[in-house]
């Protein structure tokens, strides 16, 4: 079944066209700019490469045009029609407690989308907004799928969830962790799985999705029962330049000496802070490893400060679940730092992790890291958001 999984923001529009029968992907790309002055970006396997052209995209209409477009074009496509898309998968960032699964868009659920903005107000806009344009592109005999990233945390008990304010809050607001990154968590739980060779209902995995956004999610039976992210995606680690927990004191303590409202507090919590603002360097892990080998003492304490927020999430994780049998890095960071993973898994022997330095000084490659005699084992799996939103769409369509 070949799959078009949609990610649409504010502004832009990342695609991939996948083959979910051998999980190849036939194309994928990127819309910018959409509503200013339109960029396309189109890659496919022995295909001209279309890097950051100008293109008219009005709206995410224009946009999704464009994409169709560019997979039938003669000589650049990857297909020979629209008819050989059999399906449409779109990542939305929030279904509250809606949505505990992936489900095939209908009226109905366009509905509870639309209830979910208030809970997301960033995010969830320009995902309806990318499903109406498939829609309106598309017209209505090919199956749309929504894939939620917090669909997979919705197994967590009230324990994991709930917040100590007024329960009032919860019970009318909704106000209680979400949890974000599902579909990653999710996806590389089913790759260690595979790995480890064991029933997933006999399987500890503590899931480290670190990058420029970072979350730990305790999974247990293969269910999410707790994760570092709550009723936002700003709380939990330092990330590139969201805080993460604070005593919320701190805002009115800042706001009220330097005459800030909760705009403008919000982002300085979101795009001034974290990593960027302890270093003053930059919110690229990269950038900091390169200033704190050249002595700049904040970029190191930077990194030192997010990893040991994860050292403390996994042993918090593995304590609520009464022990471990895994512990997965992945994204960006957890996928391309050994620096970073070995700072990390360092100090947890105690709770038998054994590290191999030379298993582990690789990249972006699905492997064991660990050592042999490794208690614990401790895994290296690329995420792939992408396949799982196409795969759950191909089992829904």
């Amino acid at each position: 079944m070949k799959v078009l999984v949609i990610n649409a923001g504010s502004s832009s529009l990342k695609y991939q066209l996948l083959d979910t029968d051998n999980q190849q992907v036939l194309a994928k790309g990127l819309c910018e700019r959409i509503g200013i002055d339109g960029k396309f970006t189109y890659k496919a396997p022995g295909k001209n490469t279309i890097d950051a052209v100008d293109v008219a995209m009005p709206t995410h209409s224009e946009a999704i045009q464009a994409v169709l477009n560019a997979l039938v074009d003669p000589d650049n496509g990857v297909i020979a029609s629209m008819k050989e898309i059999d399906a449409v998968g779109h990542r939305v960032v929030h279904g509250g407690e809606t949505f505990a699964c992936s489900v095939k868009i209908d009226d109905k659920v366009m509905a509870a989308l639309e209830e979910c903005i208030p809970l997301a107000p960033l995010h969830n806009p320009a995902n309806i907004t990318g499903i109406k344009a498939c829609q309106a592109v598309m017209g209505p005999d090919v199956p749309q799928v929504a894939v939620f990233d917090t669909a997979f945390h919705q197994t967590m008990p009230p324990v994991a969830y709930t917040y100590a304010l007024p329960y009032e809050y919860y019970e009318k607001d909704k106000v209680r962790r979400y949890g974000f990154h599902g579909t990653s968590h999710k996806y590389v739980a089913q790759r260690a799985v595979a790995m480890l060779g064991k029933p997933i209902e006999e399987l500890k995995l503590i899931s480290c999705h670190l990058g420029n956004g970072s979350s730990v999610t305790a999974i247990d039976g293969g269910k999410s029962v707790d994760t570092s992210m709550g009723f936002t995606p700003l709380a939990g680690l330092p990330m590139g330049t969201r805080s993460g927990d604070l005593d919320a004191g701190i805002l009115e303590y800042l706001m009220g000496k330097y005459n800030m409202d909760i705009k403008e507090m919000l982002n300085v919590l979101n795009k001034k802070s974290g990593v960027l603002g302890v270093s003053g360097v930059s919110s690229d892990f990269r950038d900091l490893s390169a200033a704190g080998e050249k002595g700049n003492a904040r970029a190191a304490l930077a990194v030192d400060m997010f990893n040991y927020g994860v050292k403390k999430y996994i042993g918090a994780y593995a304590a609520a679940m009464g022990g471990v049998d895994a512990i997965i890095f992945t994204a960006g960071v957890g996928e391309n730092s050994a620096d970073q993973r070995m700072a990390i898994a360092s100090g947890l022997e105690f709770m038998g992790v054994k590290m191999d330095a030379e298993a582990n000084n690789v990249r972006g490659k699905e492997t064991v890291i660990s050592a042999a005699d490794s208690q614990v084992k401790v895994l290296l799996i690329p995420t792939n958001e992408e396949l799982m939103i196409a795969l759950d769409t191909a089992a829904l369509a």
